[in-house]
């Protein structure tokens, strides 16, 4: 298909469909159709917070005092993620952002994975280094904070469940939040084990099972924001079967220069060179294949060449 030759031809015939980008597209866009749910999350898990800090310094528990720091993580990243889904539906001013601000959100959520990585490595890490040294654990404070925080983070994941199947800034809001339901229920756990067993070694035992868990699920949403960031083919979609599918359309004769790649969650992009040996059905061509690309392959965006077949400017560049 010779992909990655030729992008900006001046030809005349050159159509782009599907721009706008910035401008009134809050309730088209994903993660700013759920921005009322991050909300809501961001004043629950921020208002328990400082309780469950408090209470975990008091009672000198590691597996609560990790929950406090995947519920600071929480506030941090579901904040983030408000700020980021404003960015993004914001019309930019500048005229140097063609494809607008739809970006915030997916560094938003990499900052997502960067906190959970973090706080999964220092609590790993300070349980650690407990191994084999005495320490006062209340049980009591752990099973009432750990019941009302996994309460908070209950609501929290009903609120962001919906929005976290559609965009990658909430589905890192969302397992940031799992994590911490996780991390509750851990939380209680161990402090029904201290309490029934009279061993505080369950405490660090649950902390880093915690850790663990959260340090998995980053790993994950990390591999997805890479693959957006690094341009890579969406996934559920098949180059190869856009380019047969395109190539299929009357009038057509070759395609060539495709690329496919996500602007952010929800927002595919293609770019391709279709080749034709009748320039009257250019008009048809590009109709038909605007629509095929949207019905049968989810891409809203595609900005499509038209070239006649004895067209030769697309074996000049070598990338």
């Amino acid at each position: 298909m010779g992909a990655g030759h030729g992008h900006g031809h001046a030809l005349g015939n050159t159509t782009q469909h599907g721009h706008g980008h910035g401008h009134g597209h809050a309730a088209g866009h994903a993660g700013g159709r759920h921005r009322w749910r991050l909300a809501v999350s961001f004043l629950l898990v921020g208002g328990f917070f400082g309780v469950e800090l408090a209470y975990g310094l008091l009672s000198g528990s590691l597996a609560l005092l990790s929950d406090a720091g995947h519920m600071a993580a929480d506030v941090v990243t579901l904040g983030a993620a408000l700020v980021a889904t404003r960015i993004a539906t914001r019309p930019d001013t500048t005229g140097r952002r063609t494809y607008g601000s739809y970006r915030a959100e997916v560094f938003a959520s990499l900052l997502a994975v960067a906190l959970m990585l973090a706080v999964s490595l220092y609590v790993v890490v300070e349980a650690v280094s407990r191994i084999g040294a005495s320490a006062e654990v209340a049980s009591g404070p752990m099973l009432v904070v750990g019941a009302l925080g996994l309460a908070v983070n209950l609501v929290a994941l009903f609120l962001l469940r919906s929005g976290a199947s559609e965009s990658l800034n909430v589905k890192g809001a969302y397992l940031e939040v799992l994590a911490d339901t996780v991390g509750s229920i851990g939380v209680i756990a161990a402090g029904w084990l201290v309490t029934a067993t009279g061993q505080t070694f369950w405490d660090t035992i649950v902390a880093i099972a915690i850790g663990a868990f959260v340090a998995v699920r980053a790993v994950s949403l990390g591999r997805q924001v890479f693959a957006v960031l690094g341009q890579h083919v969406p996934a559920g979609l098949d180059p190869a079967l856009v380019a047969s599918d395109l190539g299929a359309i009357d009038g057509v004769k070759d395609v060539h220069d495709l690329h496919l790649w996500t602007l952010t969650s929800g927002m595919h992009v293609a770019t391709a060179h279709l080749v034709t040996d009748d320039q009257t059905r250019n008009h048809a061509v590009l109709d038909q294949a605007r629509h095929l690309l949207r019905a049968q392959h989810g891409i809203a965006h595609a900005t499509l060449q038209v070239e006649p077949a004895d067209h030769l400017g697309c074996d000049e560049l070598g990338w």
